[in-house]
């Protein structure tokens, strides 16, 4: 896989509490990933990336909100986050919560 394409599934973390207590307990990082990207591509991508292995990936098919604005109602857009677990004394250094 290429790294461009490596770039496209992996949108950008996703960075909240939650995901920095995930980070810190049990080694999980969270990211938004493509729509259409399976387990298999992340779990790849997020290794070519980072240079780390990757242990388990789950997926989790995000809802958007409806939101109402000045009398206009409208809807956020659907999103796809990936929980990611390394392998036990591996971390991903950019993403490190302080």
């Amino acid at each position: 896989m290429n790294n461009e394409r490596m770039y496209q599934i992996i949108r950008y973390p996703h960075i909240s509490e939650k995901t920095a207590r995930l980070q810190a307990d049990s080694n999980q990082y969270v990211f938004e990933v493509l729509k259409d990207a399976d387990k298999a591509q992340i779990r790849q991508a997020v290794e070519g990336l980072f240079e780390v292995n990757v242990e388990e990936v789950r997926v989790v098919n995000v809802k958007g909100k409806r939101k109402s604005f000045r009398f206009r109602s409208g809807r956020q857009r659907d999103w796809k986050k990936a929980y990611v677990r390394l392998r036990a004394g591996q971390v991903i250094e950019d993403l490190q919560a302080d």
